[in-house]
């Protein structure tokens, strides 16, 4: 009779944070993971439309794992990562030459740095209507998100609250008021730091 054998206990926590998902290294994962989504205001920002981006952003993550070996930790990783989408997005303008309009090269260039130089910014700024979404009473919060859900109209929100349209306009004129003070305040406390 053969002797028994016990399974090897499951790894720890840290064994599997050490991990190095697949060969790409964890530093590699988590800048990666962190560029996607100033990665596709990039890309959105030099294409029609956000189903463009979405493709054209794919593409461009499958090249990012392919040459992960190629990027060097401690260099821009939004960067390097941004001229792959530059490759890629100029590949998916190429393919679409054929249609009516097509904007200058050089344009969305513009566009694209425009948009990457501003997208700490505008993340400031999200954080910041984010932060003061979250200090709105409960009532106001609901009236906004509503409001501001797609396929909602002011005319709509109050028929289903049962106001009159000019009351509710008035009450999200002044959540509206409020929200771009709180965010002004935000911005400029950021600026002092």
């Amino acid at each position: 009779m053969g002797e028994a054998t016990t399974a090897p206990p499951p790894p720890s926590d840290d064994a599997v944070a050490a991990q190095d998902h697949g060969g790409l290294g964890a530093d590699f994962v988590q800048l990666f993971t962190r560029s996607q989504r100033r990665l596709y205001l990039f890309i959105l920002a030099q294409v029609q439309s956000p189903v463009q981006a979405e493709e054209i952003l794919q593409d461009t993550n499958v090249i990012i794992l392919a040459k992960h070996s190629q990027f060097q930790l401690g260099t821009n990783f939004l960067a390097w990562s941004c001229q792959i989408a530059n490759y890629e997005i100029l590949k998916f303008r190429a393919k679409r030459r054929r249609e009516k309009l097509v904007f200058n090269d050089e344009l969305l260039e513009l566009v694209a740095s425009e948009a990457l130089a501003r997208a700490d910014e505008l993340e400031l700024r999200r954080a910041a209507l984010s932060d003061c979404l979250n200090r709105l009473r409960p009532r106001d919060r609901e009236l906004i998100q509503t409001r501001y859900a797609p396929g909602h109209s002011g005319k709509e929100v109050a028929a289903e609250m049962g106001r009159p349209a000019n009351s509710v306009y008035q009450s999200l004129g002044r959540i509206r008021r409020t929200l771009w003070e709180c965010i002004q305040r935000r911005l400029a406390a950021e600026t002092i730091r």
